[in-house]
């Protein structure tokens, strides 16, 4: 029995198939875009995007099976080719550290030897003169060449003296800058050397020479009270109350005496400046070395007196006891 048929509706027997299904039929729709639903059957009839596709993971090195090779980016190596042996060069490091250590130890044992060397030698050279001024002394060296090697050889360039200025033997109140060149020590006959030049500056202060005439002229000195000079005139005036004694210092044949020049009180010219010659003789002959006054010179604080010698014989311990350290 054949169903009834819509009015309009084609025959679907003569296609081969049933008629679609009344409740999925679409619907045309005239201006709006087409259902989701219709979007979601061309989703699922595209194999790429599909709701249930599966999306393959890349595996990672460490899902590879073991047997799996993992392809590399890297270049093979290249192939071994032996080359010849090369004599390997010693490293010149450890050498040169050598070397630099043994020029430091070099270094300071030099360094070492100067300061015992310097040490040992101004020990020598203060009491030497100390004993010979009769003061305090300090003492210089030259530092050309080398020290240490100037003590070795016993021959030194140059040697400064200075004393504290208590007094040099008789004379209170003078201080002494000697300046010795070419010194060279070496023992021979009667002689501990020679000094090659001398130069001494010698600076008697107004109160020194006070205190040295009342100490060495107990008849006369007793009255001195005071002392002061006059520049101008280059004279050494001795204050004695109301008597005065004006003398004037000079240098004659290498000695450094004072000249009477006036004598104020009841004293005679001749019996001071007898006086005076006594004391200054006792001064000059006591000097050692072949010392000479070349110069001397009036100044506010005293008198200033400069001596020299050359080419002196520098004396042993029998004529001389204070050089017997040398």
């Amino acid at each position: 029995m054949t169903p009834p048929q819509r009015p309009g509706q084609p025959d679907w027997r003569g296609r081969g198939g049933p008629p679609p299904d009344p409740t999925t039929q679409r619907l045309p729709s005239a201006g709006r875009p087409e259902p989701p639903t219709d979007q979601l059957r061309a989703q699922r009839r595209s194999p790429l995007t599909g709701p249930t596709r599966k999306i393959r993971r890349a595996e990672s090195p460490a899902d590879a099976s073991p047997t799996q090779k993992i392809p590399s980016t890297q270049a093979p190596p290249p192939p071994f080719t032996e080359t010849p042996a090369r004599p390997r060069r010693r490293s010149r490091q450890p050498i040169v550290l050598i070397g630099i250590i043994v020029l430091a130890l070099v270094a300071g044992g030099l360094a070492g030897g100067e300061l015992f060397a310097r040490h040992r030698a101004d020990s020598i050279l203060v009491a030497v003169a100390e004993c010979v001024v009769e003061d305090g002394a300090s003492v210089s060296f030259g530092v050309n060449p080398p020290f240490l090697w100037q003590y070795f050889t016993g021959d030194y360039t140059n040697i400064s003296v200075t004393t504290d200025g208590d007094r040099v033997q008789s004379a209170d109140g003078m201080t002494a800058e000697v300046t010795l060149v070419d010194v060279r020590l070496h023992e021979s006959g009667d002689s501990k050397g020679t000094i090659g030049s001398l130069d001494a500056t010698l600076s008697w202060k107004s109160a020194g020479i006070k205190d040295t005439v009342a100490e060495n002229l107990p008849g006369v000195g007793n009255l001195v009270t005071g002392v002061r000079t006059d520049p101008a005139a280059g004279t050494v005036i001795l204050e004695a109350g109301d008597n005065n004694v004006t003398a004037k210092p000079v240098v004659t044949d290498g000695d450094l005496n004072l000249e009477v020049l006036e004598v104020t009180g009841p004293l005679p010219k001749d019996a001071v400046q007898s006086a005076l010659d006594g004391l200054t003789k006792k001064l000059n002959d006591n000097y050692p070395l072949g010392i000479r006054a070349e110069s001397v010179e009036v100044t506010g604080a005293g008198v200033v007196g400069k001596f020299s010698s050359q080419n002196a014989s520098i004396p042993n311990e029998d004529a001389n006891p204070c050089f017997a350290g040398l």
